[in-house]
């Protein structure tokens, strides 16, 4: 969704690690990886941060070549519900930022636009979660429920 309402060529970043298997150098087992995302979770991170935690202070690459499972699923299983998708979640947060600056300055057309857009996102990430049983069935984007959303 980089180029979708941008001008820009695609997207930069990281990439993932080539390999599939754990690297030699990893000191952590497998179920010590688990203790620690859980006990981070408890430390009120999401699973997106638990993941750069683990790579930048612990040393791990990828939980899932050490456990052979998700951040999320080892959080499922350890009874840690995770209500929203961390992606949906911060657009969530997004827009409702926008929605309070627009609350402020109702002449910013430049702003109005881009909150569409982000709704636009939304919805369809919402769908695609929907169908994956991530979200409820009947749940539908709502700008004035977005706010209680993200508290």
């Amino acid at each position: 969704m980089a180029k979708l309402h941008s001008k820009k060529h695609g997207k930069s970043g990281s990439k993932r690690p080539m390999y599939k298997i754990a690297p030699d150098w990893v000191e952590y087992s497998a179920h010590e990886v688990e203790d620690l995302v859980v006990k981070l979770y408890k430390q009120g991170n999401n699973a997106t941060t638990i993941g750069r935690i683990l790579r930048d202070q612990y040393g791990i690459p990828l939980v899932r070549t050490l456990t052979s499972k998700s951040i999320n699923k080892i959080l499922a299983e350890n009874g840690q519900k995770v209500e929203y998708p961390d992606d949906l979640l911060a657009l969530i947060r997004k827009a409702v930022r926008m929605s309070k600056h627009l609350a402020a300055n109702k002449k910013d057309a430049l702003n109005t636009t881009k909150l569409i857009h982000i709704e636009s996102k939304i919805k369809r990430l919402a769908k695609y979660y929907i169908q994956e049983s991530r979200l409820s069935q009947d749940w539908k984007y709502n700008r004035e429920t977005a706010a209680l959303i993200v508290k």
